[in-house]
């Protein structure tokens, strides 16, 4: 270590701290979503049984790696979700130690220091950091990995990569196509005048080797996960969600959009995007008689062949077109974003502030358009919700019949999740939809109260909202649906609303249906 150089330690610590302080009143809330839905389960079943396959849940095929991370923390600190998001914050700050030594390795500390602050508040990367969820996790091993890549330690480079497909199977997609760039790029090269435009003077096998080692990693994986179950990558549902139900071609084109927007400018990245792209058309500040250096055209070029893989395949595979599915490459995006205002713009740490300072903003303030209420603090509104609602269910109707949809069904039926004390009966629905209202009504089962709520976040007057085009593609081609309005579901299932909540744009409701099902005994499953 250089002198005057601060240590790793001691930089991870004083991030840990400030990523604990911003997320302390985060860090008691109850499982959100799919935390719920797979995760939290799936670690659980690791916890008390032992088995890398969860049995509580279906199996997704998804590696073992964070399970087991948690699991861990949890035997020895306890099951609580305090502990949970305790143990992501860490992934989170020994993700962004990665980045500054990635920013550091690349360009220099000043660029290093305004991509963490950027990174760090950048609202997909904030309400990630506490969410038991892979990608984050799988973005901070990824960072690390590059930056052994970017060294030319093979053996961490192997490590890093294979703990991140170990972590979630998409992480391959970094080591596979900077092994790509690296036996294409020679192709490149200009004889004429021997410029270098790799990264590395010659090919490797050993190289390639340790970039080819996770995927026979992932690979053994797969096969013990067939071994198992009979199915290598997660049940056929989930694979014809996520794999078989993609592939048409206008889908693609417009995963591929949402894709591009989502790596350059969701959440306010347009503002970091937009005013690097502005900056290119300065010439470089001089400092010293000396042009102000950029990052190096061979690792800009690693950069993008890591970025255009993920930009592709994120657009081939995955039903639900999530954000938090770019974390390993928006990190790459920000460092050469910060490193080209420095070395074109001489107040340049204004701009950052200002990017910063978006970030924040849209932290609170949702975007004029529907979105994943994961990707800012929409989802602490939507926790605080359901555990008001939940609660008055459970206090209420303990021994009810509750007509309710997934994720809320967990909520109810799983106290560990942090919503209940004791499970209630749930009868469950796909959707508040009104053809899934009908067909409920019309099958006379047997419930006594619907808890019914938002299932996606909504503006109140949202873009291409009256564009009935628009709301037809989603339909067919990434499962949209408009959930039916409160009082129109209580007038059709014969209730009445006796608990209604709202707040930052979403809402819950309970419905009592005793005096119209009263007398309806047949449940629906």
């Amino acid at each position: 270590m250089a002198s005057g150089e601060i240590h790793p330690v001691l930089i991870f610590a004083l991030l840990f701290t400030g990523l604990f302080i911003a997320h302390a009143p985060l860090l008691r809330l109850p499982y959100f979503w799919d935390e719920a839905g797979y995760f939290i389960p799936a670690a659980r079943d690791l916890l008390l049984s032992g088995s890398l396959i969860p049995h509580s849940t279906v199996s997704n095929a998804h590696p073992p790696l964070l399970m087991a991370y948690l699991a861990a923390w949890w035997k020895v600190s306890g099951f609580a979700p305090a502990v949970t998001r305790t143990a992501m914050l860490m992934v989170a700050a020994f993700c962004l130690l990665g980045i500054y030594r990635l920013a550091k390795l690349v360009s220099n500390r000043e660029v290093a220091v305004a991509t963490v602050l950027c990174t760090a508040s950048y609202p997909v990367f904030f309400a990630q950091s506490s969410l038991a969820h892979l990608d984050l996790a799988a973005a901070a091993l990824t960072i690390w990995g590059l930056v052994s890549y970017l060294q030319d330690r093979r053996f961490p480079t192997t490590a890093w990569f294979s703990l991140a497909a170990l972590t979630k199977e998409t992480a391959v997609l970094a080591p596979l196509a900077l092994l790509t760039y690296e036996w294409l790029c020679p192709l490149r090269r200009r004889e004429s005048t021997l410029q270098q435009v790799c990264l590395f003077e010659q090919r490797s096998r050993r190289r390639a080797l340790a970039l080819g080692v996770p995927v026979f990693a992932l690979a053994c994986w797969f096969g013990y996960h067939r071994w198992r179950t009979g199915y290598a990558f997660g049940n056929p549902e989930y694979v014809r969600y996520n794999l078989q139900a993609t592939l048409h071609p206008a889908r693609l084109l417009l995963a591929a959009i949402f894709r591009v927007w989502q790596t350059f400018g969701y959440m306010n990245m347009l503002f970091l995007s937009g005013a690097a792209a502005l900056a290119m058309s300065f010439p470089p500040v001089i400092d010293s008689s000396d042009e102000r250096q950029r990052i190096r055209l061979p690792v800009q070029r690693a950069f993008a062949a890591v970025i255009i893989t993920y930009l592709l395949a994120m657009s081939l595979i995955g039903g639900a077109v999530l954000a938090r599915y770019m974390l390993p490459v928006i990190p790459l995006v920000i460092i050469v974003c910060v490193s080209t205002l420095r070395r074109r713009i001489r107040r340049w740490r204004a701009v950052v502030a200002i990017v910063a300072f978006g970030f924040v903003i849209a932290l609170f303030v949702n975007p004029p358009y529907g979105f994943a209420p994961e990707d800012n603090l929409a989802y602490r509104d939507y926790v605080l919700l359901h555990k008001e609602a939940d609660g008055f269910v459970a206090q209420h109707y303990t021994n009810s019949r509750v007509l309710t949809a997934w994720p809320a069904s967990d909520e109810l039926t799983k106290p560990y999740l942090g919503y209940v004390k004791h499970p209630a009966r749930v009868v469950s629905i796909d959707n508040f939809s009104l053809p899934e209202i009908l067909r409920v009504r019309e099958a006379e089962s047997g419930f006594d109260v619907a808890l019914l709520f938002s299932t996606k976040y909504e503006p109140a007057k949202p873009l291409l909202g009256d564009w009935q085009a628009w709301e037809r593609i989603k339909t067919r081609f990434f499962g949209y649906h408009r959930d039916l309005p409160p009082q129109a579901a209580a007038e059709l299932l014969g209730g009445i609303v006796v608990l209604e909540k709202r707040r930052g744009g979403q809402w819950i409701v309970l419905i009592d249906l005793q005096p119209a099902v009263n007398a309806i005994a047949s449940p629906l499953y």
